[in-house]
């Protein structure tokens, strides 16, 4: 059995972010909650989250610096901002993928997680296409 991916999620609205939480772990993920983006980046230093779904409008820090704060630590984690201001999407600029609440259905939502959980991005590999190898050396990487 495949380890469950654990998001944290990220709402300063305590309903919004039950509603969330329930969702995704009917789902199968792993969901740590977080009312506030100081208690975010805590949880977020201590490692082992896979993606950080988070509302972008909240109070003292909005989810576009707290995402910002976040990639300088960990770049690779995808990072998903939602928002019932559509307006808001300027705001969003340093998050991976930008939801409008409201606008995307709960299975929308969850195939972008799926998909962005999936190709969590690390460090390229840089691998040579078998055409540019040596004659032996393609045979024996083909082998």
């Amino acid at each position: 059995m495949r380890p469950r991916k654990v998001i944290l999620c990220v709402d300063d609205n305590e309903q919004a972010l039950s509603v969330r939480k329930f969702l995704l772990e009917t789902r199968g993920y792993r969901v740590i909650s977080a009312l506030s983006s100081e208690e975010a980046l805590d949880i977020f230093r201590t490692g082992g989250i896979d993606l950080v779904l988070s509302d972008l409008l909240m109070p003292q820090m909005d989810g576009n610096e707290l995402v910002r704060r976040m990639k300088e630590l960990t770049p690779e984690v995808p990072m998903i901002l939602v928002s019932g201001t559509v307006k808001a999407f300027d705001r969003a600029s340093h998050a991976d993928a930008f939801l409008p609440k409201g606008a995307c259905t709960p299975l929308e939502l969850l195939e972008r997680i799926r998909i962005m959980s999936a190709r969590k991005r690390g460090p390229k590999k840089t691998h040579r296409p078998y055409h540019s190898l040596e004659p032996q050396t393609a045979v024996a990487a083909i082998a």
